[in-house]
């Protein structure tokens, strides 16, 4: 079993397709660094070999941010926005959507479940 920055790959699946699993990788990233190394993206992961594996693992490690790294960079980068008081810093501090979607329907992901409207009583001798 490969194991990269921290990952365990999947052992039958694509190379290409094993890389997405990192955190920070995609499967364009995951082809430009297959193409680099002359890797062909068909093989599977637990045909590779030793070496194959080192050298995808150092050349994520010398281009590349990932996993708990990127993690850090934009959790603090959102910091960074919610401390500046800015626009998109106070979408995410209200746990709405930041990038100008609508809210009054269709936004059940960021908002959460409905909260249940509360129906006020009438007035005493009023009908």
């Amino acid at each position: 079993m490969a194991r990269i920055a921290g990952v365990d790959l999947p052992k039958n699946k694509r190379i290409e397709i094993g890389l997405t699993y990192i955190y920070g990788i995609g499967r364009s990233t995951s082809n430009e660094i297959l193409s680099q190394l002359d890797i062909h993206p068909d093989t599977k992961t637990d045909q590779l070999t030793e070496a194959e594996i080192n050298s995808i693992r150092k050349a994520i490690d010398d281009k590349y941010k990932v996993e708990g790294e990127l993690r850090s960079m934009v959790s603090m980068n959102i910091k960074r926005l919610m401390d500046l008081g800015a626009y998109r810093g106070l979408r995410h501090r209200r746990s709405l959507p930041v990038h100008g979607q609508r809210t009054s329907t269709n936004a059940r992901t960021r908002k959460g479940p409905r909260r249940a409207a509360i129906k006020k009583k009438a007035a005493p001798g009023k009908k």
